[in-house]
């Protein structure tokens, strides 16, 4: 029993040595680990600062439309439409009718006007006949003025009176005339619109012959007409990029149902004022944070149109190139250190950070516009510990 005894402390002192050894491993281990990965012995990625026209790629999206189209919606108080010239799908030129209102009561207001007219100018020209009638009498009466009687001044006198007063009466009939001349002008104009003709040169999409008349008209149109011109893309982009964007400019134009195809286009304009609620509208890479306004813009579609249709929706890709070279570095190589855009710079085996002022960007690039310097060695991705002065040992430049 006493033997046994005697072993329990020994085994117990050798337990302890084993474990205080294995601790002194592990703390040698970390140590080790913690050296290898000191910020300084990290291998460090360079690229330099090159000067570039940097191009940046807006992205914006939009709808196809018509060049131009035309409403037409009834107009109650012309009556009944009686006859439809066109049905849809029909091509049309401006000027072409396209339907007709009722216009049998007018043809009787206008038939009229014109009898009235027609009697008045037989009364004004037998009324004419007669001046000329009086003038003839009074120069005759007037002829031997030396051997002239009361009697024939008497006569003379009166002729006078009368030819006045025929002369007044037929100034009337004239204005009378022409009141009824009048009349079958209005009357005419009031017929042509009648007839309602085409505006533009297009294709009926709509003829719809079902629409119940009511005292306000339609809501919906009679018939819709859309240009056959080339159609076009409009849409609303941010007020970013509508101070970046300019006409003339070239367009990509890839519709969303149509996989890997593209056409060409040219910006035709921005508008100078936004749009009716000022924000809002579908728009790619748009600014996140705070309020932006929106501006609508319409691009010309210069290829072939054929195989598109009003209302697909497409994104628009437009490159902006740069006006001036300025240095470029990688996105990675900026850092947001409390809302500052940092990056370092290797000089002579040591890092240096530098506070910038970035400028334009595409996908790969970003200009530096204060902070960095044509082929300065900017560090790629630099990690969390990198600090001010650090020194480095070994580097890779791209």
């Amino acid at each position: 029993m006493k033997r046994k005894k005697v072993w329990i402390p020994i085994v117990t002192m050798v337990g302890l040595a084993a474990i205080a050894m294995l601790v002194i491993f592990l703390m040698k281990d970390r140590n080790v680990n913690m050296a290898s990965t000191d910020p300084q012995e990290m291998p460090v990625t360079v690229q330099k600062a090159e000067e570039k026209e940097l191009t940046e790629t807006i992205l914006v999206t939009g709808e196809i439309v018509p060049e131009g189209e035309q409403k037409v919606y009834m107009e109650p108080d012309k009556g009944d439409i009686i006859e439809y010239k066109v049905a849809e799908n029909q091509t049309v030129k401006a000027g072409d009718p396209l339907f007709l209102y009722d216009s049998s009561k007018l043809n009787v207001e206008y038939n009229g006007a014109v009898r009235e007219r027609d009697l008045i100018k037989l009364r004004a020209k037998a009324e004419e006949a007669q001046i000329a009638e009086l003038n003839k009498q009074i120069a005759a009466a007037k002829k031997n003025p030396s051997s002239e009687s009361e009697a024939e001044i008497v006569d003379v006198n009166q002729l006078t009176q009368e030819k006045v007063q025929l002369e007044l009466q037929y100034e009337n009939t004239k204005s009378e005339a022409a009141s009824a001349q009048e009349r079958i002008n209005e009357a005419t104009n009031r017929k042509k619109e009648m007839t309602v003709v085409s505006k533009i040169d297009g294709i009926v999409v709509k003829v719809n012959q079902n629409i119940a008349k009511s005292e306000t008209g339609a809501s919906e149109p009679v018939i819709h007409i859309i240009s056959n011109s080339p159609y076009k893309v409009i849409g609303t982009m941010s007020e970013f990029d509508s101070v970046k964007i300019q006409p003339g400019q070239a367009v990509v134009i890839r519709p969303k149902v149509y996989k890997d195809r593209e056409w060409n286009g040219v910006v035709e304009s921005v508008s100078q004022f936004p749009n009716e609620d000022g924000a809002g509208g579908e728009m790619m890479g748009a600014p996140s944070g705070g309020n932006v306004t929106m501006y609508p813009f319409k691009v010309a579609i210069t290829d072939d149109t054929s195989e598109l249709r009003q209302g697909f929706h497409v994104s628009l890709e437009v490159k902006i190139v740069g006006t001036e070279k300025k240095p470029v570095i990688p996105h990675s190589a900026i850092l947001d250190e409390d809302g500052m855009a940092v990056a370092y710079v290797l000089i002579d085996g040591k890092i240096e950070r530098r506070e910038v002022k970035t400028g334009s960007m595409n996908d790969e690039w970003i200009q530096v516009l204060e902070g960095i310097n044509k082929d300065e060695l900017v560090v790629i991705a630099p990690s969390e510990g990198m600090y001010d002065g650090m020194e480095v040992t070994s580097f890779d430049e791209i």
